[in-house]
């Protein structure tokens, strides 16, 4: 099945802990186009998870609305909500969710199983969709058997099993390393742009996110910025002149200090000291303006 839109608007979530109450989406809204990949980026405790568990009917929404095609998923009984994960939505956890005792096959079979759909069905599923992410021949492993990297794709397969037309991943490269993080993004990228299913990605990883046609960035339970991956990259390379502008100014508040001390112990001349600050503090003075250019408060 082909990818579905999906609509949220307004999203409030509020937990209560305790006495507390925590917020951890205020008013978010986002839309996310038929058959699109999305990534999705942000620090941590900003809603990410949360609002993909909404999105995929693991928690309920405390105000506004989600709806994923035609299902208005806020407002699914609980009864629906089980049919809605089982049948719309495949999820991939940075935790994965095998099962140890059963090979990669019958951990790509379980969620049909499920369904009732019958074993020749279930074998022809199973082997179409280890090929897609490339594992045909570990089809009879078990977890343990398996690299990081596999195991994660078998994750997939399984999300793939019911043929749902939406997939959430969260971390989906977490626990893995450079080499199988870049193997699990192209074959996320392989089933969205093969299969048209639509993808959304949460992640930490400025790389993996770059793989998405669009990239959300949320802060404080809201989209701050929706960005394509060339812009992520401008944008990354711009923090990191200004991250290097900051570390030179560290630098050179460093060095006045030390030549204080110098001429405090009398170690240097007046002259020289008068000098050689005057020079740093002219230094220090350009790279300020520069960060004041570029909208940075010093």
């Amino acid at each position: 099945m082909k990818g579905l839109d999906i609509t949220v608007k307004d999203l409030i979530k509020i937990y209560t802990l305790g006495k507390v109450e925590v917020q951890a989406l205020r008013g978010l809204s986002m839309e996310v186009k038929a058959g699109e990949m999305v990534a999705i980026i942000g620090p941590s405790g900003s809603g990410k998870t949360t609002l993909l568990n909404i999105i995929g009917g693991l928690d309920r929404a405390t105000g506004g609305f989600v709806k994923v095609g035609n299902i208005p998923v806020t407002a699914l009984s609980t009864g629906e909500l089980v049919s809605y994960r089982r049948k719309t939505v495949g999820h991939v956890f940075q935790t994965l969710n095998l099962i140890p005792t059963l090979t990669a096959a019958e951990n790509v079979e379980l969620p049909m199983l499920a369904l009732g759909v019958p074993r020749n069905k279930r074998k022809k599923r199973v082997a179409e969709l280890l090929e897609v992410v490339g594992l045909s021949d570990r089809a009879h492993h078990k977890p343990d058997e398996l690299s990081g990297g596999e195991q994660q794709r078998v994750a997939i397969a399984a999300a793939l099993a019911n043929d749902a037309p939406v997939l959430l991943a969260d971390e989906p490269t977490g626990e893995l390393d450079t080499a199988n993080a870049k193997i699990v993004v192209n074959y996320l990228v392989k089933i969205n742009q093969e299969l048209g299913k639509t993808i959304v990605m949460v992640t930490h990883d400025p790389s993996v996110a770059r793989a998405a046609h669009r990239i959300l960035r949320i802060e404080d339970g809201v989209i701050k910025a929706v960005l394509t991956p060339s812009e992520a990259i401008a944008e990354e390379k711009a923090v990191s002149y200004i991250d290097q502008l900051r570390a030179r100014i560290a630098e050179i508040k460093e060095q006045m200090q030390q030549l204080d001390e110098k001429f405090k112990a009398g170690k240097i001349s007046g002259d020289e000291y008068v000098e050689k600050r005057q020079s740093l503090k002219q230094t220090m003075k350009s790279l300020e303006e520069e960060l004041h250019r570029m909208g940075i408060v010093t």
